[in-house]
C-alpha cells in the first residue's frame, strides 16, 4: 500500500468531485430560476435539463460513463416488480414512424439508415438513458485557457477486419476518410523524442522502480527502442530466474510442438490459456506471469489467465517465434484475434481527439442539421452542439436524453399489430409514445426485461453475452514537464490500479490543436479493467461489474493520485499542485462480449447466442454491437443496417 497520506496526494484540493448540471455547479436556486423546470423535483429537473440553456454534458467531470442516474430505473426493472410501484404512464400522444431505443452509434446509425430509405420526412424518436448521446462513444471536454479533448469511451475507428460495404458507405457519406485524416492530422513529431516505459510496483515486484526505454516488441506498446531485452531486464527489479524466463519468452526459438502441422499447433494453443502455455509448455518461472498478465486487458477485459494462447499469438504477444505458425485465422479463435492474425487488405483506422464521439456528432448533425455547427468531418471536432435543438418540435428526428426505456410492447396481437407502445422513465415519471417500428439498439441483456413478448429461448440468448466492464480515466494536469524530464510518453503499470498511463496521441484537426510544448496543460489517459483471475471470462466480468458499481469516486481519485505520484514523482510531479480535474468514465457494461474458445462452445452457423438473440419479432428489430458479439464501431453499424432492412421488408 502507498505510504502517502491524503495531504501528499492532494485529496484536499478543490477540484470537481461531483457531477455537473449545465457544465457548471448549480444549486436549487438555479433550477428554480428556469420556468421550464419550475414545479419539478430536483431529479426531474436534472433529467429534463436537456431543454434548458447551457446544457452541455461533455464538460461534466467526476463520475461519468454510466453516470449516477443513468441506470437506476433499469436496475429497478431488473431487480423487482417495477410496474407495481411505477404508477400509471403519462400518454404523450406522440406517434413516430420509428422509435430507436439507445442513442449510441448503432442507434444513431439505425435512424440514419431508416431515414435514407423512408425519406427525410420520416418521424423518428431516439431515446437514451444517459445525459448525452453517443453511447460508449462519449466526449470529455476540458477548458483551462484552451480546449482539451479526450475520449470517454470508444477510442478510434478500427476493426480487425475490413469494413463492410454498408459501414464503408456510411463513413463516406459522413465525410470520414481515415487514410486522408491520418495523413493530414496526426502530429507524429509531437512526442517522437519520448519513449515507452515500465513501472514496477513494490506490491507486485518487490520495489517501486521506473524503467524508461523498452525494447521493440510485438503488441500494443513497442516504440522501436533499440535497447536489447538483456540490457532492459538488467535495469529492472526482476530476479535472475525471472529475467531468464522473460528472455526465453521474448527471444526464444524453441519449437515446443515439433512434428505437428501449423493447424495442429494452433489447435493445441486454442485449448490452453496464455498463462498455462508459459507455465506448462515454455516452463517459465511463475513470477514471470505478472509482467504479461494485463497485456490482454485492453482488448478482452481479462488477463492472460483467461485468454487462449492462440488468441495471444494472434494479437501479437511474444513466446511463439519457434513454433513458426502460418499467418491466418483458425476456427477456434476469437473474433479479434482471428482478424489480427489474418492479413488485411483494407486497414481502417483513425483516432479523433475525442475518440468516436466525433462520429456520433456527425450522425447527429446529419439527422438534426440545426443542432450542430459546421459542415465537415474536420470541423465537427470544434463544432458546438445545441442540445436544446435535439428534441425540438419542428424537427422530424428527435433525440430525447435522460429517458430510460422500461417497456416496448406491441399494441394488440403480435402478428397483426400496427404499432409498438414504448414506455420510458424521465425523472420519476413514465411516458408513453408509439412507433410503427422499433429498433432496440440498447444492450442485449436488457431486452428481455423491456420486451415481455420475446420468446423464452431468445431471452436466454439475449442474456448470454456478459458485457466487459472497463474504466477510461482522464486526468487534466497543468503541464507535461515531468514526462519530458523522464523522457517518456507512455508507461505500462501491470501491477497497479490502472494498468497504463499515457499522453494521448497528438491530433490537430478542424481548428483543434494538441499541446506541443511541455509547459502547456495536457490530458493523461489511464485504463482499468476490473477482473478476478482464475475464473471464466464471463464470471470475471460479472465480478468486475459489481466492483465498478460499488466503488465510490473517492477510491478512484485516491488510487489515481497515488499512482501518478509514484510513477511521475521522480520527474517532479506533485498531484496536489498539478492535477486540475479528473473524469472517471466508468462502464460496468462496456465492450460487447466476444466468444472465448476456452470457455464457450463452438456453435453451428445460425446457432450462436447473438444470432438467436437478434431475430426480429413483430415490429421490433435488434441492433447494437452485442448483436454481432464484437465491440467495434463497424459491427454496431452493420447490426443497425440489418435491423432496419428487416423492418423495411416487414412494412412492405
Amino acid at each position: 500500500m502507498s505510504s502517502y497520506d491524503d495531504k501528499d496526494l492532494g485529496m484536499h484540493r478543490g477540484i470537481t468531485r461531483r457531477d455537473f448540471l449545465n457544465g457548471v455547479a448549480i444549486g436549487l436556486g438555479g433550477l428554480a430560476a428556469s420556468p421550464f423546470l419550475r414545479g419539478l423535483s430536483r431529479a426531474e429537473a436534472q433529467a429534463l435539463a436537456q431543454n434548458t440553456s447551457g446544457y452541455y454534458p461533455p464538460t461534466r467531470d467526476g463520475m461519468r460513463g454510466s453516470h449516477p442516474g443513468s441506470f437506476d430505473a433499469a436496475h429497478e426493472l431488473r431487480d423487482g416488480d417495477y410496474w407495481a410501484t411505477a404508477g400509471k404512464p403519462n400518454q404523450t400522444g406522440e406517434s413516430y414512424d420509428l422509435v430507436v431505443v439507445g442513442g449510441g452509434l448503432s442507434g444513431l446509425a439505425a435512424a440514419y439508415f431508416y431515414r435514407a430509405r423512408a425519406g427525410k420526412a420520416a418521424r423518428i424518436l431516439i431515446l437514451d438513458n444517459h445525459d448525452d448521446f453517443g453511447g460508449h462513444a462519449k466526449r470529455n471536454e476540458f477548458h483551462s485557457g484552451r480546449m482539451l479533448l479526450a475520449n470517454g469511451g470508444t477510442w478510434a475507428i478500427e476493426s480487425p477486419f475490413p469494413y463492410s460495404e454498408a459501414a464503408h458507405v456510411l463513413m463516406n457519406e459522413l465525410g470520414i476518410d481515415p487514410d486522408k485524416l491520418e495523413a493530414e492530422c496526426y502530429d507524429e513529431a509531437a512526442y517522437k523524442h519520448l519513449k515507452s516505459a515500465y513501472f514496477f510496483d513494490k506490491e507486485t515486484f518487490g520495489e517501486d522502480r521506473l524503467v524508461v526505454g523498452t525494447p521493440a516488441r510485438s503488441g500494443d506498446e513497442g516504440n522501436g527502442d533499440k535497447e536489447s531485452w538483456s540490457s532492459f531486464l538488467a535495469r529492472t527489479p526482476l530476479i535472475p530466474a525471472v529475467q531468464k524466463s522473460v528472455l526465453q519468452v521474448q527471444e526464444g526459438t524453441t519449437d515446443y510442438f515439433a512434428g505437428l502441422t501449423s493447424d495442429e499447433k494452433k489447435d493445441r494453443l486454442s485449448r490452453m490459456s496464455f498463462n498455462d502455455y508459459l507455465l506448462k509448455v515454455v516452463k517459465v518461472d511463475p513470477a514471470t506471469l505478472p509482467l504479461y498478465q494485463t497485456r490482454t486487458h485492453g482488448l478482452y477485459g481479462v488477463g492472460t489467465d483467461a485468454v487462449s494462447a492462440l488468441d495471444c499469438w494472434g494479437i501479437g504477444l511474444p513466446g511463439f517465434k519457434g513454433l513458426k505458425l502460418e499467418r491466418g485465422g483458425y476456427s477456434r479463435m476469437g473474433f479479434t484475434a482471428r482478424g489480427y492474425a489474418t492479413p488485411r487488405k483494407d486497414p481502417y483506422f483513425f483516432h479523433y481527439p475525442d475518440g468516436n464521439a466525433s462520429i456520433a456528432r456527425l450522425l447527429v448533425r446529419s439527422l438534426i442539421p440545426e443542432s450542430t455547427t459546421g459542415s465537415t468531418a474536420k470541423d465537427i471536432v470544434t463544432a458546438k452542439v445545441d442540445y436544446g435543438k435535439l428534441d425540438a418540435g419542428n424537427s422530424p428526428v428527435k433525440i430525447r436524453l435522460n429517458s430510460t426505456v422500461v417497456r416496448a410492447q406491441h399494441v394488440g396481437d403480435l402478428a397483426s399489430a400496427k404499432e409498438v407502445e414504448v414506455s420510458y422513465s424521465t425523472g420519476k415519471r413514465i411516458y408513453n409514445v408509439r412507433g410503427k417500428a422499433v429498433v432496440m439498439a440498447c444492450w442485449n441483456m436488457m431486452v428481455p426485461y423491456l420486451c415481455p413478448e420475446v420468446p423464452e429461448a431468445q431471452k436466454d440468448a439475449l442474456k448470454y453475452g456478459t458485457k466487459v466492464p472497463l474504466v477510461y480515466t482522464v486526468v487534466a494536469v497543468r503541464n507535461w514537464q515531468p514526462w519530458q524530464k523522464l523522457g517518456m510518453a507512455r508507461v505500462s503499470t501491470p501491477g497497479m490500479y490502472h494498468y497504463g498511463v499515457q499522453l494521448d496521441r497528438a491530433v490537430n484537426i478542424g481548428g483543434y490543436e494538441s499541446p506541443r510544448t511541455p509547459d502547456q496543460p495536457i490530458l493523461l489517459r489511464m485504463t482499468r479493467t476490473p477482473c478476478k483471475p482464475g475464473l471464466t471470462e464471463r464470471e470475471q466480468h460479472v465480478i468486475g461489474r459489481v466492483e465498478l458499481y460499488e466503488t465510490p469516486y473517492s477510491t478512484f481519485e485516491r488510487s489515481i493520485r497515488d499512482q501518478l505520484l509514484r510513477v511521475l514523482g521522480p520527474g517532479g510531479f506533485d498531484p496536489a499542485r498539478d492535477i486540475t480535474a479528473i473524469t472517471v468514465n466508468r462502464w460496468p457494461h462496456g465492450y460487447a462480449y466476444e466468444y472465448n474458445p476456452l470457455f464457450d462452445p463452438q456453435w453451428k452457423p445460425g446457432e450462436a447466442p447473438c444470432e438467436i438473440a437478434r431475430k426480429r419479432f413483430g415490429r421490433i428489430a435488434i441492433a447494437n454491437s452485442d448483436a454481432g458479439a464484437a465491440a467495434y464501431t463497424d459491427i454496431a453499424f452493420d447490426q443497425a443496417y440489418r435491423a432496419v432492412q428487416e423492418l423495411i421488408a416487414t412494412s412492405r
